[in-house]
């Protein structure tokens, strides 16, 4: 049994990773599709921060936990390791490979469709809350992206202003040399200083500098990978509650177990889904990318104090999709937003049949008790 419960905490983590390979675009698509970044500068920050918000969700997303270990989602929730184990195959199936083709896809819908079809084989559809799946679930996933979308709009020309102002500004540090009684020539670095762009342009002393709206941007992609990380943890963690706390590894540290492995997925594979947001949808400049993130870290962050499973793959890619409306809708790559939409659609459907067909099989080949 303990080599059961292992593996399935092994699985879980192996979720965590996946959701890392598609989730880490959240957050940093933006820096990319405007230029203010490299890919790999902009996954390194964003996996610095999701890790961040993934340690913070042991102190502060713990409904969420309860809601993806079945606590109001099923009628009596099944804490048998054949049916989490289900859950997680039945997400990590469709996450891996909506990854391996860069389309950004939800791990919270694939959780949701998972749970729902191993559910019904298990304990049949009427162990399922529809009201509670509709109201706390669907209805939260399904208006996160138009909402996202609604708020880009009101947010871009409230910020417009402002943004066009701190463009005038940078955030420089410079270099002083210091000369010594002795003759010595000494060079020091002094603390970043915020001044006019075109002074930090004439001075000969500015030894590196950032313009205030993308130091602004790189800010709002951490609070937004933060919030992603915030988010996301507690579902991958509520799979393997049971067989982490039979392991005794349970609590921060496992939190911090699926906290490394999302970031480690967004290290190693990472690109491929963010190239997709960043270039292949549409055009952005720094001050609409900050915007984006914007929208994307308060929507996201407020779902998790409130414990409502929104998706933050949705409502980036309404964000995104906000801008290039926006712009202009000619302006919108529409071919691979169609083919986000088909993934959006089909990632429920697609996780519950697998899940089935996983619960099915562990039903026929591991009987609780044996080794």
């Amino acid at each position: 049994m303990s080599l059961a419960l292992g593996g399935l905490a092994f699985l879980v983590l192996f979720l965590a990773y996946a959701n890392g390979t598609n989730d880490i675009s959240k957050g940093i698509a933006t820096l990319v599709g405007s230029g203010v970044s490299s890919f790999r500068a902009a996954v390194l920050w964003g996996t610095v921060w999701t890790v961040a918000g993934g340690l913070a969700a042991a102190f502060a997303s713990q409904g969420l936990v309860a809601t993806f270990s079945g606590k109001g989602f099923l009628a009596n929730p099944i804490l048998d390791p054949r049916f989490l184990t289900a859950v997680a195959l039945g997400a990590l199936a469709w996450i891996a490979l909506a990854s391996k083709t860069g389309l950004p896809v939800s791990t919270t819908h694939a959780i949701v469709g998972a749970l729902a079809g191993a559910g019904i084989v298990a304990q049949g559809a009427g162990i399922l809350h529809w009201s509670f799946l509709a109201n706390r679930v669907a209805l939260p996933l399904a208006l996160s992206p138009l909402i996202a979308v609604a708020l880009l709009y009101a947010v871009c020309p409230l910020l417009s202003r402002g943004i066009s102002r701190a463009q005038a500004y940078c955030v420089c540090i410079e270099r002083q040399v210091l000369v010594t009684n002795e003759g010595l020539t000494l060079s020091a670095v002094s603390s970043p200083v915020v001044s006019h762009a075109r002074e930090c342009e004439a001075s000969s002393t500015v030894a590196a500098r950032v313009s205030a709206v993308d130091g602004l941007h790189w800010i709002s992609s951490a609070l937004t990978s933060f919030a992603r990380g915030l988010n996301d943890t507690p579902k991958i963690v509520a799979l393997g509650i049971v067989a982490s706390a039979l392991l005794g590894v349970s609590g921060f540290p496992f939190y911090a177990a699926v906290a490394a492995a999302m970031g480690a997925g967004s290290l190693i594979g990472g690109f491929r889904v963010t190239r997709t947001l960043a270039c292949k949808v549409t055009p952005m400049s720094a001050s609409e990318g900050f915007c984006a993130n914007l929208v994307t870290t308060l929507l996201v962050g407020l779902a998790s104090l409130v414990a409502l499973p929104v998706s933050t793959t949705h409502v980036s890619s309404g964000a995104i999709i906000g801008i290039g409306l926006h712009r202009g809708a000619a302006s919108i790559r529409w071919r691979t937003v169609r083919e986000m939409l088909l993934a959006w659609l089909v990632t429920v459907p697609v996780a519950a049949v697998v899940g089935v067909v996983a619960y099915r099989l562990l039903h026929r080949l591991w009987v609780p008790g044996s080794r």
